[in-house]
């Protein structure tokens, strides 16, 4: 039997066992600066590289649309790293994440609110890069460096996701 996921809004207690959401919100630290015409939204997630080399690195990722309902094939995680991803468009994108049990285990889909980012923790299992509407860019936040920081999990009977 296929297992079915339902899509839930992307909330802070929700998302916290799998990371941390990125987004000018109230609860963020507030710094003001350059002589008070810009607020700085401070310290809003905890990058985490380990290994040989490792640095954050800065990249450019544009993502083609899925649509809904969605088949997840596949799931991965970065035992080596934390991985951030900041939407550059307001559009909202699909956040897939899953407890670790020998491989992902009780999947949870969000949806975001514009211009919500998210970091995803490091070994946390989530799905791929998931624009709903045209394709859309992302600058992500990750670990550069050797060693392998790469597990896919490849699902039998996929699960599917929907509204």
């Amino acid at each position: 039997m296929t297992q079915k996921i339902k899509i839930e809004p992307l909330t802070r207690e929700a998302f916290k066992p799998f990371g941390e959401i990125i987004e000018a919100s109230e609860i963020a630290e507030k710094i003001v600066i350059n002589q008070g015409n810009c607020e700085r939204f401070h310290d809003l997630a905890t990058l985490d590289f380990t290994g040989e080399g490792a640095r954050a690195g800065i990249s450019l990722f544009l993502g083609q649309p899925y649509d809904i309902p969605l088949k997840l094939e596949m799931m991965e995680r970065h035992p080596l790293g934390s991985q951030a991803f900041i939407p550059m468009s307001p559009d909202p994108f699909l956040v897939v994440v899953a407890q670790d049990q020998d491989g992902p285990h009780d999947i949870k889909a969000f949806i975001t609110q514009p211009n919500q980012g998210v970091n995803y923790s490091r070994n946390t299992w989530h799905g791929v890069l998931t624009p709903l509407k045209a394709p859309r860019l992302f600058a992500v936040i990750d670990r550069i460096g050797e060693g392998d920081n790469l597990q896919e999990h490849w699902f039998e009977n996929p699960p599917i996701i929907s509204h």
